[in-house]
């Protein structure tokens, strides 16, 4: 491993098989492996019989906690070692923590590698059968503030062809609700909706978005996260 360089290592969405031979070289040759939770992570690394010292790194915790975690890795690559950052799945920074980390340690002049991987995003783009050549990614929508009016914005993208589609992350008990209010712009909209991507439940659907929605709205409940893609 180079010294002095933060690793952002992609990991498997689900399936532990998902890793990368060069994601497993990395977090075998790094000095301290760093996660959002230490739980999820600590089962990655077992099933690889990895040992290295796994330390907690939450960007979701409190100001102070998270700048002395900061701290303690800038430390780190100054004394020459060489750290990795992994998130709970997928690739760190789309729709997940990293995106500080990585910007304080190339503030302080320190390397950044990607090592690049899983992504619900890009699983989700190559499974969804229709052409997808400008996908628009949104992650989670605000629940709240300003949901109407970047629904409104998102509108607008397709209409004027500046997304071809559209791909939302989402929590089982809103998937139905984004599908409702999508077929409310009363387009004749049509795609992919993904549960437990790569998983033992693994669940794709795809048609037009009152197929899709049918087809959820008569379950009495869902479980694990969704990925929607939408293509007008």
């Amino acid at each position: 491993m180079e010294t002095s360089t933060l690793y952002i290592v992609a990991t498997p969405i689900g399936n532990l098989q998902d890793i990368t031979l060069r994601a497993l070289e990395v977090l075998g040759g790094v000095d301290a492996v760093y996660a959002e939770d230490t739980r999820v992570s600590r089962v990655l690394l077992n099933r690889y019989d990895i040992k290295k010292p796994l330390r907690s790194y939450r960007e979701a915790a409190d100001t102070s906690t998270v700048q002395k975690m900061q701290r303690e890795i800038l430390d780190r690559l100054r004394r020459g070692e060489s750290v990795a950052y992994v998130s709970d799945a997928g690739t760190p920074g789309v729709s997940d923590p990293g995106n500080y980390l990585v910007d304080k340690v190339a503030e302080a002049g320190f390397s950044v590698v990607p090592i690049p991987g899983a992504s619900a995003l890009s699983t989700v783009v190559s499974i969804a059968g229709v052409p997808v050549s400008r996908p628009l990614f949104v992650g989670f929508l605000p629940k709240k503030k300003g949901h109407q009016t970047l629904m409104g914005k998102l509108r607008l993208a397709l209409e004027e062809g500046i997304a071809d589609s559209l791909v939302f992350y989402e929590s089982p008990e809103r998937a139905v609700k984004l599908l409702r209010e999508l077929s409310e712009w009363g387009l004749p909209l049509r795609g992919c909706v993904a549960r437990e991507l790569t998983k033992m439940h693994e669940e794709i659907l795809r048609g037009s978005l009152p197929e899709l929605l049918s087809n959820l709205e008569g379950r009495p409940s869902q479980k694990g996260e969704f990925v929607i893609l939408i293509s007008l």
